[in-house]
């Protein structure tokens, strides 16, 4: 498998596991089509060709042709400049590296990271929320983390990785849109009567399994295991936290229990205020889980070594 191929399998089985569904996944590359259309010849050099086929300004090939052929790759949730030391150490170990595989965005990809956060008022919609107030209140959080994302170092990693000939790639709302749906339909299905159903089905999964022996389990931001859990939202994927005041709206669209990665304090607060109940997975282990179900298709009908690092775990499931 070259490293295009690995990389296309990746963004495509992120788009049959979109949240949104493939048709709003379709329709949102067709108006950036008709965008990029209407640009003058001066916009266009510095318009992001990429977009037009991949939805996700967050997943990028970092380094390498795309032509390089993949049989082994070092995989973490955080691919930095200490692990791209790693790779080369462990290559002068007698350890093939042919590849870095980050969850968590780099470079170009990292410095995008807030554009792929559109797709939440799309997720919102579906759960009941108006899709005029899902994209109000989405629209200051999206210009909120461009604001903060703007002074970062983005390239650290990738040049390290540049300056030592390792091909590196991110993949981070594939992985999430894996673990959001994956959860989404589990609970769906399952139904969990109270909140202590709800956390024994996150621990009966083996990436929840660890995190648990490790101090990092599920657990109960918001309200109490005799809580009934109601119609539940898994909020796992579209960049980062979204505004923390659409929770009186997620109330209203009749969504009991929020199961997410994190949620910070200001969110927490807001959330309280509209009674609904929060339980957190976990960060790491929910990135963990994605990152495994998309490995797991991308791997299919191929034999690809993974060296673990950096928080990640393989489990594979096929």
């Amino acid at each position: 498998m070259t490293l295009k191929e690995l990389y296309n399998k990746a963004i495509s089985t992120g788009i049959e596991n979109d949240p949104r569904g493939k048709d709003a996944v379709a329709k949102e590359l067709e108006a950036r089509k008709k965008d990029f259309e209407k640009l003058k010849e001066d916009e266009k050099e510095f318009f992001d060709n990429e977009t037009l086929q991949n939805p996700y300004s967050d997943s990028r090939i970092l380094n390498g042709t795309g032509e390089e052929k993949i049989k082994s790759a070092l995989v973490g949730i955080d691919i930095e400049v200490g692990e791209v030391l790693l790779a080369e150490s462990l290559k002068v170990k007698g350890k093939d590296i042919d590849l870095l595989i980050s969850h968590h965005p780099e470079g170009r990809a990292y410095a995008n990271l807030y554009s792929v956060m559109q797709m939440q008022s799309d997720i919102l919609n579906r759960f009941g929320v108006p899709i005029n107030i899902a994209e109000d209140l989405m629209e200051g959080r999206i210009k909120e983390i461009e604001r903060r994302l703007m002074p970062v170092n983005h390239t650290r990693a990738v040049d390290a990785a540049k300056l030592l000939g390792i091909p590196f790639i991110c993949l981070h709302t594939p992985a999430d849109n894996m673990v959001a749906t994956y959860l989404q339909k589990l609970f769906d299905e399952k139904k969990p009567y109270r909140i202590s159903d709800v956390l024994d089905i996150l621990k009966g999964i083996s990436e929840y399994k660890t995190a648990s022996y490790n101090g990092a389990g599920p657990k109960i931001l918001i309200g109490s295991k005799n809580r009934k859990a109601g119609k539940i939202f898994v909020d796992m994927t579209g960049g980062t936290e979204g505004s923390k005041e659409i929770f009186g709206s997620l109330t209203a669209s009749g969504v009991n229990t929020i199961v997410g990665m994190h949620l910070g304090e200001e969110h927490r607060k807001e959330a309280e205020k509209s009674h609904l109940n929060v339980v957190i997975a976990g960060h790491i282990s929910s990135d963990n889980l994605g990152l495994n179900l998309l490995l797991d298709e991308v791997s299919k009908d191929t034999s690809i070594e993974i060296l673990e690092c950096s928080g990640f775990k393989r489990v594979g499931r096929n």
